[in-house]
């Protein structure tokens, strides 16, 4: 097996609600989105986010707005519906179960 393989599985499956917990803390342009998710570690390109964003937004989880740009064309702006809000708050308590969940099953408690 490649570990660079279950690495990039295991990111893969977290990235939807890291999306989404980015998004809950303030309305964002992709690129912002992006952005964060490197500082974070979590290598993202365009290709992967916008139809995770899609998806998303066809879930209802999300909104846009557009905004003008100066230098360019208008740019989307995300954003969590309530909705939204209410499922991420689910996926953090999801989270929190499965994190003292793997951390007692490889003893890193």
């Amino acid at each position: 097996m490649n570990v660079e393989n279950t690495k990039a599985q295991m990111r893969k499956g977290v990235l939807e609600y890291c999306i989404l917990s980015v998004l809950g803390q303030d309305e964002l342009y992709p690129s912002d989105v992006i952005a964060k998710l490197k500082d974070a570690k979590l290598i993202v390109v365009e290709g992967t986010l916008y139809p995770l964003l899609t998806r998303l937004k066809d879930a209802g989880y999300l909104t846009y707005r557009w905004e003008e740009s100066r230098s360019g064309p208008p740019r989307k702006y995300y954003k969590l519906t309530p909705v939204g809000k209410k499922f991420l708050k689910e996926l953090d308590d999801t989270w929190d179960e499965l994190v003292t969940a793997v951390s007692k099953s490889t003893g890193r408690n």
